[in-house]
């Protein structure tokens, strides 16, 4: 049947549709969703706009930098994705142009380990969206497919493993891959669920992403924590989350001062919560993705909460 759309019309729909396009979109909610949990503030112990939190060698530029040198990665990642199913050789794709990818990072960041972890979670998240091949898609969904390329083991995978891996081996718990194979429940049935709520009660959207983020922090065994402080670090980042929760959130005074309180003892133990902070990123962008978004917007307004060496 001949297309009624005139031409200009029809080249503009293609080009929004075509694969090319749709790979483009989700790095790039990829890469806003990695600035946007960058910016949000003021966040316990990690990078935000006050500072550096427990790192010495990261900025809140540098960690804009490594996400814009990403991006192209995660673009790949969805191209090569689209129109197939989870496979051994899609995993072993996404593998190579992930360690292509952090390369890059280090590249970007003068050495500095700035998103690995963030490589690993938002790459399968992008490319289980491009599975799917819609416009919109339920994170749930997402979730699902990703799941199921990370059950594949990586056959060319180095010999050498990630502190992540190894703390996740010490302490036996799950770790960054353990989260992705269960299909991310941290950010399906934690930080969305909180986001998402904390929206429809009307909390301004920075309160809404710490809440989520302080909700990821009360129950993940953050390898990140542990590699830094061990399990005292691990205990108190889960103890000072909850206590900032029982207080009414980030969004009531007394729970901004837990919020101050648990920023201090995460910065006296050196310790950052960074795979808590992927975990929202990856809700952040999967939240973009199931609403059809083509922008996740940063913090605009952060709260006034210093940090505790300020």
């Amino acid at each position: 049947m001949m297309s009624l759309l005139p031409d200009a019309a029809r080249t503009i729909q293609q080009d929004v549709f075509s694969p090319t396009a749709a790979a483009r979109r989700l790095a790039r909610l990829a890469r806003q969703a990695l600035i946007a949990e960058a910016e949000l503030t003021p966040k316990p112990g990690l990078v935000d706009r006050r500072g550096a939190g427990a790192h010495t060698d990261l900025s809140l530029d540098v960690m804009r930098r490594s996400s814009l040198a990403i991006e192209p990665y995660f673009f790949q990642m969805a191209l090569v994705a689209r129109g197939v199913v989870p496979s051994s050789a899609l995993r072993e794709m996404l593998a190579l142009i992930g360690r292509r990818a952090e390369r890059a990072m280090f590249a970007a960041t003068g050495g500095s380990n700035s998103h690995k972890g963030a490589i690993w979670t938002l790459g399968l998240l992008t490319a289980a969206s491009a599975i799917h091949d819609e416009h919109r898609v339920p994170a749930t969904a997402v979730a699902h497919t990703a799941r199921a390329i990370a059950s594949f083991e990586d056959k060319a995978a180095p010999r050498l493993v990630s502190h992540g891996d190894v703390m996740a081996r010490r302490y036996g718990v799950a770790g960054a891959r353990g989260e992705a194979v269960c299909g991310f429940p941290h950010v399906v049935n934690v930080a969305l669920p909180v986001l998402r709520h904390k929206r429809q009660a009307g909390a301004r959207e920075e309160v809404a992403r710490l809440d989520a983020l302080l909700s990821v922090m009360s129950s993940l065994d953050d390898t990140c924590l542990l590699y830094r402080g061990g399990q005292a670090a691990l205990a108190a980042a889960k103890e000072g989350a909850s206590a900032v929760a029982a207080a009414g959130g980030t969004g009531a005074a007394l729970g901004r001062e837990c919020l101050r309180q648990l920023d201090e003892r995460l910065l006296a133990l050196n310790a950052s919560p960074g795979g808590s902070a992927d975990l929202l990123a990856a809700a952040l962008f999967l939240d973009a993705v199931e609403l059809g978004q083509e922008h996740v917007q940063a913090d605009a307004s952060p709260m006034e909460v210093r940090h505790g060496n300020d």
